[in-house]
């Protein structure tokens, strides 16, 4: 998103009877010219005024709100929404994600704040009103996008609580508690309610654990001198023996950390084959022959040439295994005061999940200010509910295979590749649909438009597949030789995908309940994977009955000619 949150004299501009509101498209935004294409089709402009006047009428709130919120989602837009989004001018999209439509709210939001701190403005009572709407609207989106958390009672939390009173003594403030919940294992509850710009969690930079603390550590200086080592492999190396050191900081930490990860990297051969038609079997496979040969490279001659440092008992295979899966599953990505990106383990901040409907957005930038990393609320979090942050927009493959879990609700990124070896067709100017170099599917039951010559599919693919078969169609007219080639481009979809739910096979439900963790999963992961290709074949299906209605029109209406 790229609405400045810097205050300036472009941000709010004020006339005698008017105040003026920026909404600005950045320039540096990596995908702005298709963002401008989609505004310019909504007939907005990249750096678009909206304009508050000093006496509303009846409707200006829905008024003025309907324009910022169309403006600022399309300023929102990551890579897949813009892909699956649908950018006719007549388009009436009013809802991408979640992810963009909590952050569409907080940077309206924002913009408002710093227009009422500012406190020159003439029409406070307009932007108090304004402010007073979109908070409504961020606590109507949580209301209707809860995620019910189940309790489990019988699991002590007695490390866990440890680790908060050792936090505290660190300076690590919190208004969370920890609690084990069911099909997540552990995560963090709100003690109270906590309201939009609340701090869940603040934690001083000197609890986290990062690179420049294993600097201090007798193992950097033989580490560094490997050629082309990283220093995340250097962090896991070193948390590989640190969670042994009685002396540690940060025993207390290691004490509450899982003796399993159980994602992806951990399945057995029964769960692998399980998702055989899948192309997570191959990259779980590949995935784990990487850290096989990482590990490989390192060992056993760390060990025979600094056994003091490198103890054999400590640097196996499946202790180096288990140090991948922490630092997997459980780091962030922080930006420091001097502008570097390190990735960090953080106590505490860990035992948040993960959601596709997070009450926390934005949280890995220290602030200079205070030196440590705040947790901010996006959406509020009543007393007793999960708070759940977004670990990135990550597809359900990822997050299996580096979390060990897939998330609750449909999630937006979870896309099936189109390989095509046919050379992308050259752009058309102006059409931000046929600039695309990789093309994707993903459940259908998201879109929102199922018409003719949509079928809620990506425009894009379609669009690329229609010139593929015909590179003169410029139009979606209802002409015949576009409705033949609608035929043609659909029946191949189906045929493609007709292979893809057979090489899936059909869905085994025999004893899945007394099945291991790792072929559940896999199996839960399949049956995803089935249910975005059945959408697909229904979509097509679907298509193919409009298209064939709209041809016996033409041909007709030729016949009558």
């Amino acid at each position: 998103m790229e609405i400045d949150n810097t205050p300036s004299s472009d941000e709010a501009k004020e006339t005698d009877d008017d105040f003026a509101i920026v909404l600005e498209l950045s320039e540096d935004d990596p995908h702005f010219d298709k963002k401008k294409k989609l505004l310019q089709n909504k007939g907005f402009n990249p750096k678009e005024l909206v304009y508050l006047k000093s006496s509303p009428g009846p409707d200006w709130i829905s008024t003025t709100l309907k324009v910022m919120l169309q403006i600022a989602r399309i300023i929102q837009l990551d890579e897949v929404e813009i892909y699956f989004g649908e950018d006719d001018a007549c388009s009436s999209v009013e809802f991408y994600s979640p992810r963009n439509e909590v952050e569409t709210l907080n940077s309206i939001l924002s913009l408002l704040d710093i227009s009422l701190s500012s406190g020159m403005c003439m029409q406070m009572n307009v932007l108090q009103e304004l402010r007073e709407a979109i908070i409504g609207m961020i606590h109507d989106f949580g209301d209707k996008n809860s995620v019910k958390t189940t309790f489990l009672e019988n699991h002590s939390c007695g490390k866990e609580e440890c680790l908060l009173q050792w936090g505290e003594n660190n300076g690590i403030t919190t208004r969370l508690q920890i609690a084990y919940v069911e099909g997540a294992g552990r995560g963090a509850i709100a003690r109270e309610n906590l309201n939009v710009g609340d701090i869940a969690v603040e934690i001083p930079v000197s609890t986290v654990i990062s690179e420049e603390l294993i600097r201090e550590s007798n193992m950097f200086h033989i580490l560094e001198k490997i050629d082309g080592i990283s220093s995340e492999t250097i962090l896991l190396l070193w948390s590989m023996k640190e969670k042994h050191n009685c002396n540690s900081k940060f025993k207390i930490y290691f004490n509450t950390l899982p003796e399993e990860f159980n994602t992806g990297l951990s399945f057995g051969i029964d769960a692998i084959m399980a998702l055989d038609g899948t192309m997570l079997l191959e990259e779980i496979v590949q995935a784990k022959q990487h850290l096989q040969t990482q590990y490989d490279s390192l060992f056993p001659t760390l060990c025979n040439d600094h056994p003091d440092i490198f103890p054999r008992e400590v640097y196996t295979w499946e202790q180096f295994l288990w140090a991948c899966e922490l630092w997997y599953s459980n780091s962030m990505q922080v930006m420091f005061p001097d502008g570097k990106l390190r990735t960090c383990l953080i106590p505490i901040a860990g035992f948040l999940n993960h959601s596709i409907y997070p009450h926390i957005l934005h949280y890995g930038k220290v602030d200079p200010a205070t030196n440590s990393l705040k947790f901010c609320l996006s959406r509020p979090c009543s007393e007793g509910e999960q708070c759940f942050l977004s670990y990135g927009n990550f597809s359900s493959s990822h997050l299996l295979t580096f979390y060990g879990f897939l998330p609750q609700g449909d999630n937006p990124y979870d896309v099936i590749p189109m390989d095509f070896e046919a050379e992308q067709e050259d752009c058309t100017e102006g059409n931000p649909r046929l600039d695309w170099t990789t093309h994707m599917v993903r459940g259908t039951w998201l879109s929102n438009n199922h018409n003719i010559f949509y079928y809620g599919l990506p425009p894009p693919l379609l669009d690329y597949l229609r010139r593929a078969k015909n590179p003169m169609l410029q139009t979606k007219s209802l002409l015949q030789s576009n409705l033949e080639n609608e035929m043609e481009v659909l029946g191949d979809l189906l045929y493609t995908f007709d292979c893809m739910k057979e090489n899936l096979g059909e869905t085994d439900l025999n004893d899945r309940e007394n099945a291991s963790w790792d072929v559940r999963l896999a199996e839960e992961f399949k049956d995803q994977q089935r249910r975005i290709v059945s959408s697909v074949l229904t979509s097509c299906h679907k298509g193919l009955r409009l298209v064939e209605n709209e041809l016996r029109k033409c041909m007709n209406e030729d016949t009558r000619g």
